[in-house]
């Protein structure tokens, strides 16, 4: 049996919403999910109940297993963060802070072009650097590698 592949909707109303299990399932059949399309109408679905206040047992029991199954393909889904450069890492945490080259120069302890090379590319962060940036802004040193 397939899964209807039709947009969902929220519901207008608690009326609105199928009241029994068979119901719900005759609306849209949970059934493991495959890919992103199908991770995305049973989370639309899911969204949709859990708005409602007041869910009997059935409609309870059928979110359980929307949500179980949302749960399961996201566990199994490994999260794909973009690659991140460490120069891209300081200039947004720079931007955060309102700092500029020259400011980056007074963390780092070195000469004022310093700052400016680094932000260009002209220059690496040393090992030292990226010691005296992560104890600067709080955060792990592996930002910056």
């Amino acid at each position: 049996m397939k899964t209807v592949t039709r947009k969902m909707r929220r519901f207008a109303s608690y009326a609105d919403v199928p009241k029994t299990y068979r119901e719900l399932c005759q609306l849209y059949l949970p059934r493991p999910i495959h890919d992103d399309a199908e991770d995305t109408e049973t989370t639309e679905m899911m969204n949709a109940l859990a708005v409602i206040p007041k869910l009997n047992a059935d409609q309870r029991d059928y979110l359980d297993v929307l949500t179980e199954l949302v749960d399961a393909y996201d566990k199994a889904t490994p999260l794909r963060w973009p690659k991140i450069k460490g120069l891209d890492v300081l200039k947004h945490l720079m931007a955060e802070h309102n700092m500029n080259a020259a400011d980056l120069s007074r963390i780092l302890g070195a000469s004022r072009n310093l700052g400016a090379m680094i932000l260009r590319g002209d220059r690496n962060l040393t090992l030292a650097h990226v010691r005296k940036l992560a104890a600067h802004f709080k955060v792990s040193s592996e930002l910056f590698i």
